[in-house]
C-alpha cells in the first residue's frame, strides 16, 4: 500500500461512480424520508387503520437489505415482526392479515415480481417500492397494490439510502415504528462520519490502514444479533464492490457453538483463524451480557488483527447507518487496491443473461 495511489486507482476504475454515491448517501436517506408521507400518499391513511399481523418484506440482494434493517428495529421497538422474504415464492404460513412490502430497484427482479403475483392472487395488500419495471407496473393491474416511486440511474447496492428512507418513512405513517429520533440532528452527525471516512478526500483516514491488512487476508465479521443487518450487507459489500468472501459471526447464538471452532483450529486446518481480519461490530445500546461476551472475545482472539468498529449514535437506527456508511467505503477502497472496478457484478450480469434466455 506505501507505493499505491489510491487516487489514481480510483480515476480509471471507479466507472459508474461508487465514491459519489457513497459521498451522497445522506442527502438520498434526507429526500427520501421527505418523499412519502400522507400528503403525497393519501392510501398511506387508509393502510395505517388496518389490524396488521406482521409485515412480509419481498425482495433480493441489496433491495432487501431495508427489509433486514426494518425487521432488527421492529425487533427493539416496532409494533408488529418483519419478516424477510428473498424467493420466488410467499411462505405457507402468511395471510391477508400481513401486508406486504416489494421491493425491487430495478423493478424487474424475477424473484420479487414472482413472489409478489402469488401474493396479489391470494388477495394481499402490497406496497411496492421501485424505480419502474414490471413490479411496478403491478400497481396499475390491482387495486389493493399501490407504488412508491424510488430514485434510479445507479446500481441497487449503491441506492440504498433511497431505498431504505422510503421504507422507513412508509412504516412512521403506518405507525409501525414510532418517530422517536431528531432525523435532522441525526443525520447532521451521519454526514459527518460519510466525510470522516472518505479515503479520497481524507488520505490520512484510518480506514485506509485497515484496507491495507484486509488486502490479502481472510476476513470475519461479527456482532451481536440486533446488528445482523449491517453483518449482511457489509459481507454483500465486500462480495460486490470488493470481489472478497467474508465470514460472519452473531453472539450469543456463536458462543454456543462456533467459539470452539474460533479456539481451537490447527495451522494444518482449512480455516486458520489467526489469520483473519476481525471486524467486532459494536453500539451504545448492547444487552450487558452480550457485551461481556464480546469483551471476553475479544481479549481471547486467537488473530493479532482484530479491530472494534464502532456504529455511533443515539438509536439502533442511527447505529446501522453509521455502519453503512463506513463498510461502503471500506469495501469500496479495497476493490481498489485489488485492481477491481467497484461498480462490475459480471457473474451477476451473466446469470441473469442465461435466466432470460432460458424464458425464450
Amino acid at each position: 500500500m506505501a507505493d499505491f495511489d489510491i487516487n489514481h486507482s480510483a480515476s480509471i476504475l471507479d466507472s459508474e461512480d461508487m465514491i459519489g454515491f457513497t459521498r451522497a448517501f445522506v442527502e438520498d436517506i434526507r429526500k427520501g424520508l421527505s418523499a412519502v408521507n400522507v400528503e403525497r400518499y393519501p392510501w398511506i391513511e387508509e393502510l395505517a387503520n388496518g389490524q396488521w399481523q406482521g409485515v412480509l418484506a419481498l425482495g433480493m440482494g441489496g433491495s432487501a437489505a431495508g427489509g433486514d434493517f426494518l425487521s432488527a428495529i421492529c425487533d427493539l421497538k416496532g409494533s408488529v415482526p418483519v419478516v424477510v422474504q428473498r424467493d420466488y415464492v410467499i411462505p405457507a404460513w402468511w395471510d391477508e392479515q400481513w401486508l406486504i412490502i416489494a421491493t425491487s430497484h430495478s423493478g424487474n427482479t424475477e424473484e420479487a415480481i414472482e413472489a409478489t403475483e402469488i401474493a396479489l392472487k391470494s388477495g394481499a395488500t402490497v406496497i411496492v417500492i421501485s424505480t419502474g419495471g414490471i413490479l411496478s407496473g403491478l400497481a396499475e393491474l390491482h387495486y389493493n397494490c399501490y407504488l412508491i416511486p424510488s430514485i434510479g440511474g445507479q446500481p441497487p447496492r449503491s441506492a440504498f439510502g433511497h431505498i431504505f428512507s422510503r421504507q422507513l418513512a412508509l412504516f412512521r405513517c403506518l405507525g409501525i415504528i414510532p418517530h422517536d429520533s431528531d432525523d435532522q440532528a441525526m443525520l447532521t452527525r451521519l454526514q459527518t462520519v460519510v466525510e470522516e471516512y472518505d479515503f479520497i478526500a481524507n488520505q490520512e483516514s484510518d480506514l485506509l490502514e485497515l484496507t491495507a491488512y484486509m488486502e490479502t487476508q481472510p476476513i470475519a465479521l461479527l456482532g451481536p444479533s440486533e446488528l445482523t443487518p449491517a453483518l449482511i450487507r457489509f459481507k454483500n459489500q465486500l462480495n460486490e464492490n470488493s470481489a472478497r468472501f467474508a465470514r460472519i459471526g452473531v453472539y450469543p447464538e456463536m458462543n454456543h457453538n462456533e467459539s470452539v471452532a474460533w479456539g481451537g483450529v490447527g495451522e494444518d486446518a482449512d480455516f486458520n483463524v489467526g489469520e483473519n481480519v476481525i471486524l467486532f461490530l459494536t453500539w451504545n445500546g448492547m444487552h450487558s451480557r452480550v457485551l461481556k461476551r464480546l469483551e471476553w472475545m475479544i481479549a481471547h482472539t486467537p488473530s493479532d488483527m482484530a479491530w472494534r468498529v464502532h456504529g455511533e449514535g443515539e438509536t439502533l437506527l442511527e447505529a446501522l447507518l453509521h455502519l453503512c456508511i463506513v463498510m461502503d467505503w471500506l469495501s469500496i477502497a479495497l476493490g481498489l487496491v485489488h485492481g477491481k472496478d467497484p461498480s462490475s457484478i459480471n457473474p451477476i450480469i451473466s446469470l441473469k443473461k442465461f435466466l432470460a434466455d432460458q424464458q425464450n
